[in-house]
């Protein structure tokens, strides 16, 4: 008889799996973006040159961030943190703010999520809602 902790087992086990399989890809990215980057680094004397070099570490670390994310999951126990994602968040507004600002009003607009995604952080890491 299947019972309910069996079925959490088999699907924490694909779900482990899976993010393992995940964490794969993205370390294969992270080594391709790697590569772009070295070859933005070295041509230089374009003007496009320094948006893509930013736009590439930008992307760098978004790759770093979902790796610590999910080496963070393992961690703490099957538990995905909150504030990791609100870093996830930031940080691709952040890239869409430098690759796309040719509108005041969309960067303003992007810089007002921003400030809503840090008001979010303060209060998870504040002392009423801090879980560690």
């Amino acid at each position: 008889m299947i019972t309910a902790t069996r079925i959490a087992w088999v699907l924490q086990t694909v779900l482990n799996i899976g993010l393992i399989v995940l964490a794969g890809i993205l370390v294969i990215f992270l080594g391709k973006e790697t590569f772009h980057l070295a070859n933005v680094l070295l041509n230089t004397g374009e003007q496009k040159s320094s948006y893509l070099l930013i736009d590439g570490i930008v992307i760098y670390f978004l790759y770093f961030e979902f790796i610590a994310l999910i080496v963070k999951y393992f961690q703490s126990g099957y538990h995905f943190p909150l504030r990791y994602f609100v870093y996830i968040g930031i940080t691709a507004i952040i890239r869409l703010i430098i690759v796309d600002h040719k509108n005041p009003f969309d960067t303003l607009a992007y810089s007002i999520a921003i400030l809503i995604l840090v008001i979010t952080l303060w209060l998870a890491n504040s002392n009423r809602l801090k879980r560690e």
